[in-house]
């Protein structure tokens, strides 16, 4: 199915007031998911919704929440999330920390227990428009671990993404750095599942330690588990993500005592947020960093068909392709959709005429 984006906007919004959200939320995290699509980010698009909408009906997904600041000791913030869709909490929170930022130069930023924060590289790109450079480190708690460490046979974190932005890298976009610390993200693997594919060779654990390609080993049980990205260097960064973002917003590290015994996603993150233009002129940080991506991007490529790119060039290209194209939906993920819809007493039908499919 190719759905246009206008039209899976609906669709989520429909669904998202009819789970209880009011106000601006369901734009809100509407907005979010579909261009988590756009992007070609399928792991943190609309295909998210009935993992959230379960998760409302639970109580470990809060609707209608507000980030609520809780230390705000000059150029350090620490918001509590509340269980809120992350979607809501992360666009407050960014914009107390580029408010701050403006004002002082600099601000620290963490945010404990938001439900899942969605596609992280969203959050560099805000501080980016506001012409700031940010770096993010995420955790998650709230669910059995889903990476094995190196040299580990079994799950003890999250994929505890990495993000860092740096503003008009591009005349197109800024530079966004946004990584899973595992070979491949838990809902690419998802993604991989629903549509029937198997993975790459190194990805994944299955339950007893063995490597596969199965993706369905990942939801098994006993489960299996991701690799980390890069070996030891992967691991490294994760353990890094792990500990700055759970200790220092004081929401806790992916342990079995912080095990909601429950499929939620509780994320906390550790932001840096500042204005480049505290610590060298203007002028010198352009013209750095537009010599400095020219040199990079000018080696002659391997496949003339492939010339260098930098980060966030790729999801720019998506962008495009996506926004005039339409939106690919896999038929399992769209079937799990108009389900979700269908349990909040949406009728299949209407959510089917909304999406109005292009294809």
């Amino acid at each position: 199915m190719l759905i246009s984006q206008e039209n899976l906007r609906a669709v989520a919004v429909e669904i998202l007031l009819a789970a209880g959200s009011s106000g601006d939320e369901p734009k809100i995290v509407a907005d979010n998911l579909v261009q988590a699509n756009l992007a070609g980010h399928d792991s943190h698009g609309i295909g998210m919704l009935p993992r959230y909408v379960a998760c409302v009906k639970t109580a470990e997904l809060i609707p209608n929440q507000h980030a609520e600041v809780v230390i705000d000791e000059g150029p350090i913030i620490t918001v509590d999330g509340r269980s809120g869709y992350g979607q809501v909490i992360g666009q407050e929170a960014m914009d107390i920390g580029i408010e701050r930022a403006r004002s002082l130069g600099v601000c620290t930023l963490t945010i404990r227990h938001s439900f899942h924060l969605g596609r992280i590289g969203a959050w560099g790109e805000r501080c980016a428009q506001a012409g700031l450079v940010s770096i993010h480190h995420v955790n998650a708690i709230g669910h059995t671990g889903i990476v094995a460490p190196y040299r580990g046979s079994d799950a003890r974190y999250s994929t505890n993404p990495y993000c860092c932005a740096i503003p008009d890298a591009r005349a197109a976009g800024p530079l966004v750095l946004d990584m899973a610390t595992t070979v491949m993200a838990h809902g690419k693997v998802r993604v991989a599942r629903n549509k029937g594919e198997t993975l790459p060779e190194g990805v994944l654990l299955d339950g007893h330690g063995r490597p596969t390609t199965d993706p369905e080993a990942l939801f098994s049980d006993p489960a299996g588990a991701l690799r980390p990205v890069g070996t030891y260097k992967g691991y490294g960064l994760a353990l890094v993500n792990e500990l700055l973002a759970g200790i220092l917003s004081g929401g806790g590290t992916c342990r079995p005592e912080t095990d909601h015994h429950n499929d939620t996603i509780l994320n906390n993150m550790f932001s840096v947020i500042l204005d480049p233009n505290r610590f060298v002129e203007p002028e010198f940080f352009k013209s750095e960093l537009d010599s400095t991506v020219t040199h990079v991007t000018s080696s002659l490529p391997m496949n003339p068909a492939e010339p260098v790119l930098i980060p966030g060039d790729p999801e720019r290209e998506n962008m495009a392709q996506r926004q005039a194209e339409g939106i690919p939906i896999d038929e399992n993920s769209w079937q799990l959709v108009v389900d979700t819809a269908a349990s909040v007493g949406l009728d299949s039908q209407k959510i089917c005429a909304l999406a109005q499919s292009m294809t």
